[in-house]
């Protein structure tokens, strides 16, 4: 998944701070161990934003005075808290109203996992205005352990590796194919280059949860407010397994399924993506120049017809850039996430038929996180160092079977060569910690909502449904096409459910519905 904030950025592409104010208080309830208290009571010294930027936008961005920063000190491995530590990056945008009406912090998380927080609580607080959310909360945005500009930083690969696209999955299978060695090699200089084997042991979503509850006590809260999109669901329903006493207010927006092994989730990802797909063949298709035809039925396989040859033989750019398969794949896969990104895939196929590439490249590019001097971001790496100790670890056969599964739900990734996927996490030493199914049974949990759009690509519908059902949460269905909506998509029915929640803690006796 993409967090997002990146993608409605790309949607609104195509269609510094405060200084030396601190804060610190004791933990709230929850017996936080003797050991740990120097974090839970340590104070925060906010200052500028400029130096946390890791992107061009975020350089823009963070030069505001509306925005303040600083550093959280966490445990590497919470067991043994006198050893190594980890720094959280995050920005603070001030509440807008009296102070005396603040209720506390609004954290936030994009998704990924491997989203930036920081940029996620300026665009939130850009999106939202003068608004009863920021009159009443500091909107606090803080990058995950590893990410962006927390530290030590995940880093696996050279930015001359991401510009050759080195780095694939297995939907790629058949375009490429990692080789036991290659995948051995991916954990070394993925230890290597990020600071050790311990900062890759420690980087899962458990670890973060944790994180999390540290900053809401240093932050002065004595429980948490939270509003996680994406893979921040995962992140707020095992906050909620694991201090459920500590929480005041969840919303949880496009919603993994916490039922789900990451097999069968992933089948129902890409499956997201092909009913996507084919919505928008169906929109091309209602015009003549269409690239794909005007038989919506067939626009898989003219699709298939027009990637498949870049595996061998990739375009290139008159800036001199390779046009890959891997390259075609993500640009499309990045525009199916809201309908909004329909023009921009079908200007690049149109493109791709006239051995053009250059818009499914820059839409590629949005979701590397590519800077304009070939340099990347650090969340796709991420990403993956996440997901080896979230997800399940498959075999080379579980891998490979998974993948043709795969192809069979969304032909139209299927690469068309033999499968003979691995799994990148195979020579990963800690295991997975996550666990399937979570987040069940929790006792003493209050009254959360869930926000889900019916046709969102990437975290379908049924899955906010168990979500809501796992919590016994509030359900928000919103009627479209799209991945994320609470306080980012600008829709006020959905923002105003969220805020009363949020404010008054109020939920609808009867599950509320909006359309966008």
């Amino acid at each position: 998944m993409v967090g997002a904030a990146t993608l409605v950025a790309a949607t609104l592409v195509l269609g510094a701070c405060g200084g030396g104010s601190e804060s610190g208080n004791p933990a709230g309830p929850g017996g936080v161990p003797e050991k740990l208290q120097r974090f839970y009571t340590q104070k925060l010294t906010f200052g500028p934003c400029q130096s946390y930027a890791t992107t061009e936008a975020d350089a823009k961005t963070f030069a505001s005075d509306a925005y303040q920063c600083a550093r959280l000190e966490v445990p590497l491995d919470y067991d043994k808290p006198a050893g190594r530590t980890a720094q959280i990056a995050l920005l603070r945008v001030p509440v807008k109203g009296e102070p005396a009406n603040r209720i506390g912090s609004l954290l936030v998380n994009p998704g990924g996992p491997g989203g930036p927080g920081m940029s996620h609580a300026a665009f939130i607080a850009t999106k939202l205005g003068d608004h009863p959310v920021t009159q009443r909360f500091d909107l606090i945005g803080f990058d995950p352990r590893g990410v962006a500009a927390s530290t030590p930083a995940l880093d696996c690969f050279t930015d001359a590796e991401r510009e050759a696209d080195v780095m694939v999955n297995s939907i790629n299978s058949g375009g490429k194919d990692y080789t036991e060695d290659e995948t051995r090699r991916f954990y070394k200089n993925c230890a290597a280059r990020s600071g050790g084997e311990d900062v890759l042991a420690h980087a899962g979503t458990r670890d973060v949860v944790r994180d999390m509850d540290v900053l809401r006590a240093v932050l002065g809260d004595a429980k948490l407010s939270f509003l996680g999109q994406s893979y921040g669901t995962r992140l707020g329903a095992i906050y909620a397994e694991t201090f459920p006493q500590n929480v005041r207010a969840l919303v949880l927006d496009g919603a993994l399924d916490p039922t789900l092994g990451t097999t069968a989730r992933r089948l129902v990802l890409f499956a997201g993506f092909q009913r996507a797909f084919n919505n928008m063949a169906a929109f091309c298709a209602k015009t003549p120049s269409c690239p794909l035809g005007t038989d919506p039925t067939a626009a898989s396989a003219a699709f298939q017809q027009l990637v498949r040859p870049l595996v061998d033989q990739p375009i290139t750019t008159a800036a001199g850039r390779k046009v890959t398969y891997t390259t075609a794949i993500e640009g499309v896969l990045t525009g199916l996430y809201s309908e909004a990104g329909w023009r921009a895939i079908i200007l690049g196929i149109t493109e791709l038929k006239a051995g053009r590439g250059d818009t499914l490249l820059f839409l590629r590019d949005l979701l590397s996180q590519r800077r304009v001097d070939a340099s990347y971001g650090n969340g796709q790496e991420s990403l993956l160092a996440i997901n080896c100790l979230d997800e399940e670890r498959n075999t080379p056969e579980q891998e490979t079977a998974m993948t043709r599964e795969v192809f069979k739900v969304a032909p139209f990734l299927d690469t068309g060569r033999p499968v003979k996927a691995r799994d990148f996490c195979e020579h990963w030493p800690a295991k997975p910690t996550v666990g399937y199914p979570y987040a069940q049974n929790i006792k003493g949990l209050p009254k959360t909502l869930v926000v889900s759009v019916t046709r969102d690509p990437a975290t379908p519908h049924e899955g906010g449904i168990s979500l809501a059902k796992t919590l016994g949460a509030s359900l928000l269905t919103v009627e479209g096409e799209q991945h994320g909506v609470a306080l980012t998509g600008g829709n006020a029915c959905v923002n105003n459910i969220v805020a009363d929640y949020l404010i008054n803690l109020k939920v609808p006796a009867i599950d509320p519905s909006c359309a966008l």
